[in-house]
């Protein structure tokens, strides 16, 4: 997933991004940076659907979306954003072709759910790896200024497995979450190497 999205950056360049997203408008007044508005809209439900709100915020509460947005703005190397946008245009294309709908302005959770839950099923370790040969391919042959094409439901099983790793990597990297509701020392001291995590953190995992 790292590969795909080529999120190795330096931190101080990612807390800049999660902390200038502090203050924005909630989603359905959002406009990004990098999306279209309706993108926008249609990638905040879907965090919101892998992070709904229970007894800790939602994905969009701790601005998931915007840093998303800003990832791909700022962060992500040209290289790799022709690649997401094709796959996330072909993710959304199966949304409204399902939910029989004109524009993700007019999508709501409930025709996102059932699209993402067919793409975030569990895959067998010789699917995953071949879609992963395929994908490595792809991105080769573009790389090197060839024409490739890729399958569709792998590039909506790509796009939908790294939308979910990137969300979660936003919300335990944002400043509540990582204080709040992980384990978190702000001077980490005493390394226990084997120790039962019920114990030392009552089940938490810890903040990075």
């Amino acid at each position: 997933m790292g590969l795909a999205f080529g999120y190795a950056v330096a931190t101080p360049t990612l807390l800049g991004l999660l902390q200038s997203c502090k203050d924005k408008a909630p989603y359905a007044e959002w406009v990004p940076s990098f999306l279209s508005k309706d993108q926008g809209y249609a990638l905040a439900q879907t965090v919101d659907i892998i992070l709904p709100k229970t007894d800790t915020p939602s994905a969009t509460e701790m601005n998931v979306h915007v840093f998303i947005d800003s990832y791909f703005d700022v962060v992500m190397p040209e290289d790799k954003l022709a690649f997401v946008k094709l796959k996330m245009g072909r993710f959304y294309d199966k949304v409204l072709a399902d939910s029989g709908k004109k524009s993700l302005a007019d999508v709501e959770a409930t025709d996102i759910e059932p699209v993402l839950k067919t793409y975030l099923t569990k895959r067998t370790p010789e699917q995953e790896e071949a879609h992963m040969e395929i994908i490595d391919n792809y991105m080769e042959a573009t790389m090197n200024g060839g024409q490739a094409d890729i399958d569709d439901d792998i590039a909506r099983f790509s796009f939908a497995n790294d939308l979910r790793d990137l969300a979660v990597w936003a919300y335990k990297s944002s400043e509540f979450i990582g204080e709040e509701v992980l384990a978190y020392a702000q001077i980490p001291g005493e390394y226990i190497a084997c120790g039962d995590l019920n114990t030392l953190t009552g089940g938490k995992a810890w903040s990075l």
